[in-house]
């Protein structure tokens, strides 16, 4: 179900990334928050997002709880902060007492400002961490033995039934969802569009014909992939290759590679209508673990080996939060991965999206549904923590490699130093914006 049914157009978009963009700053400032408050900072304004405040409440603590009109951002002003930066700390602060001095972010003890600053990253990790976990116990794994769930449409002949446990395909037993992958290559058909299941059904043992496996069937599409820009849709079957019969997933992988971003002619199946269209596959710069990147063509369509849908259950708590944790983990070293390729000059800087294009996969995903969308807050959400601590000045990994000056050297960072840095952070972070920006226009 759409997340916006609402909107159409150009507003889809825009109202996608607002929604997404103030979810995951009020969890980043609310994570500066409250940890300010746990060590003892009091907090003056909490905002989400910027400029004419629209709605605003004061609090029993005195902290102004506010929504801005422009809803790009958002910011926490603590006690004694001379601007929303919390760079500098306002003049008049100096004539504080010590009770109340203790009170602002700046007069507070370097661990009180450390947890403070770092707070507001990690809280989007958490939330990530949240989001996975909720997603992995709510849609589970499949359930053994294997049991349909949902019986797909398909232009071919299926006398699979809801409930149905799969026992067997084509003389094979299936013991698991992994099993299956492992004996892909030694199946044989008789028939292309066809193939044997031997299935249990109310206690009693058949054997039925359905839909073959690793159908080129379109289960999901990649946000602004050339899958998208081709107006497929999941539930599609894709039947030939610029005019040639394809039965494989593999075929179709294989085709997009040996195209080398040539166009490819398809015809495709949908809701028992045949039509055709033109893909042209998008170049990939995928960094490699061990150093290096390949080069693949892509079309950004998911795709199941089974042509139907299976039966999950619950995901034990303890490995729901290892994976979860594990996931998180994984959008952040692909986001370190990324930018060093990216910085060294070994992948194009086309990998790198800025707000116009995090606005459309928003998009995307809210018209693929409440998971599809909570999914993506979820990837935000680590990309940004991350992305606030790198160590730039204005960024909160920059307060925190000032605060590391500050414990060695016992002593805070010269203030005239300090100001010239944060203007050239400033300036870094407008670039890299606008860079960003010119990216989703012209790559």
């Amino acid at each position: 179900m759409e997340v916006f049914p609402y909107f159409g157009g150009i507003l889809h978009p825009v109202v996608s990334f607002i929604v997404s963009l103030s979810i995951i700053v009020f969890v980043h400032e609310y994570g500066h928050y409250i940890v300010g408050k746990w060590s003892g900072i009091k907090a003056d304004v909490f905002s989400v997002g910027m400029g004419p405040v629209i709605l605003s409440r004061v609090d029993k603590n005195g902290t102004t709880w506010q929504i801005a009109a422009i809803p790009f951002g958002g910011f926490v002003k603590f006690k004694g902060d001379a601007s929303i930066s919390s760079s500098h700390a306002d003049f008049r602060s100096k004539a504080l007492d010590e009770n109340d001095l203790r009170t602002t972010l700046h007069g507070a003890p370097l661990w009180a400002r450390t947890a403070t600053v770092a707070a507001g990253p990690i809280f989007n990790f958490i939330f990530s961490i949240a989001i996975f976990f909720i997603l992995f116990v709510s849609v589970g794994q499949v359930r053994e033995p294997l049991t349909v769930s949902k019986i797909n449409p398909l232009p071919f002949v299926n006398q699979l039934e809801q409930g149905d446990e799969i026992i067997s395909i084509s003389g094979y037993k299936i013991g698991s969802a992994s099993s299956l992958s492992e004996i892909l290559e030694y199946i044989e058909y008789v028939d292309p569009n066809s193939i044997t299941y031997e299935i249990r059904r109310d206690g009693e043992t058949y054997f039925v014909v359905g839909p073959p496996i690793d159908l080129p069937r379109v289960s999901g599409l990649v946000p602004l992939s050339a899958a998208v820009e081709a107006n497929l849709n999941a539930g599609d079957v894709i039947l030939e290759i610029n005019g040639e019969p394809i039965n494989k997933f593999d075929e179709l992988k294989e085709a997009v590679e040996k195209s080398s971003g040539s166009s490819i002619d398809l015809t495709v199946w949908r809701d028992a209508k045949i039509f055709q269209t033109t893909i042209i596959p998008k170049r990939e710069d995928i960094p490699q673990p061990e150093g290096g990147f390949i080069t693949k063509w892509r079309i950004g369509i998911v795709g199941s080996i089974y042509p139907f849908d299976l039966l999950t259950e619950p995901i034990p708590i303890l490995q729901a939060v290892r994976l979860s944790v594990f996931q998180t983990y994984s959008i952040i070293s692909s986001s370190i991965n990324g930018l060093y390729h990216i910085v060294a000059g070994n992948i194009s800087t086309c990998n790198l999206s800025g707000p116009v294009e995090i606005a459309e996969i928003s998009s995307h995903m809210a018209k693929e549904g409440i998971q599809s969308f909570i999914q993506t807050l979820a990837l935000f959400s680590a990309a940004i923590g991350f992305m606030n601590l790198l160590p730039i000045p204005v960024l909160d990994g920059g307060h925190l490699v000032f605060y590391a000056y500050e414990a060695i050297f016992k002593k805070p960072p010269n203030q005239k130093a300090l100001g010239v840095l944060m203007t050239t952070g400033l300036a870094l972070v407008l670039f890299f914006m606008m860079f960003a920006i010119f990216n989703d226009y012209y790559c």
